[in-house]
């Protein structure tokens, strides 16, 4: 019979069902508890996550920072696994973090981070800007929270040593190419609210240079080509995304109406002229 740790299991989703079960199955059985928060759910994750053993909690969303930190607060236990519904805990991580509750001094530590490795398209992606993509997500109760900004690029924050553990946390982010095209103007929206939140303002040369310096570091310092076509594309969308969220922060700054006086009845141009 496994181990059961002194850990509670913190999952936010909305709408997962069809990706509840590989992640709940991947703890079932050797944490104490299991904690769901949805968030305006309409499918049928309640029922996927109460078959699997979990509690069940419901919540309107407050951005994905106050969200995470209000799932942490339903934990019961001294320590918390933080999981998106996509992800999964893979053998050698789960031996990785009962290798961490074997230590004699844990008490020390106010985290614990590791590996997380994306599938994407017809592989593992081992390098590039994806891998090894360290992940605080281990987290002493009353020691640690989610922090960082209130839009994107949450981030959990430790008050004290953070342990390395070893193996991967296997991420099943973007099920096909479109859906990870889509994503990137969801990104720039989440960048250009917190640019105006932060009072951020458009620069012409960050905009020309960041992209190709994200390209560069992606694929060639960081050996995004080892991971054949994959790695290439990575490194390509990485850029064009940082392109795009600047692009739009540009518009969001300049943006006018057209004037009045302008000749014609626009309604009467083709559509994307």
């Amino acid at each position: 019979m496994a181990e059961i740790l002194p850990l509670s299991v913190v999952i936010i989703a909305r709408n997962e069902a069809h990706n509840l079960p590989r992640c709940l199955a991947s703890v079932r059985g050797w944490v104490a508890e299991i904690v769901v928060l949805l968030n305006g759910t309409t499918d049928a994750s309640r029922d996927v996550a109460e078959r699997h053993g979990a509690t069940v909690h419901e919540a309107e969303w407050l951005g994905y920072r106050d969200t995470k930190n209000l799932a942490l607060s339903k934990a019961t236990q001294p320590w918390a696994l933080a999981l998106d519904a996509d992800e999964e805990v893979s053998p050698a991580l789960r031996a990785g973090i009962g290798a961490f509750f074997s230590r004699v001094d844990r008490g020390s530590f106010a985290g614990g981070r590791f590996p997380r490795k994306v599938w994407f398209i017809d592989r593992w992606i081992t390098h590039g800007d994806w891998y090894p993509n360290l992940s605080l997500r281990l987290i002493r109760i009353g020691r640690a929270r989610w922090g960082g900004d209130e839009f994107v690029h949450e981030r959990v924050e430790a008050d004290g040593l953070v342990a390395t553990l070893t193996g991967d946390l296997l991420h099943y982010s973007f099920p096909t190419l479109s859906s990870h095209v889509a994503k990137i103007n969801l990104f720039a929206d989440l960048f250009v609210r917190q640019q105006a939140a932060r009072g951020g303002r458009f620069s012409l040369a960050t905009a020309i240079f960041r992209p190709g310096w994200r390209f560069f570091r992606a694929y060639v310092i960081k050996l995004g080509f080892l991971d054949g076509y994959p790695g290439f594309y990575i490194a390509w969308a990485t850029a064009f995304g940082a392109f795009v969220r600047y692009a739009r922060l540009y518009e969001m700054e300049r943006r006018k109406e057209p004037p009045e006086h302008a000749s014609g009845d626009p309604r009467d141009k083709p559509s994307g002229i």
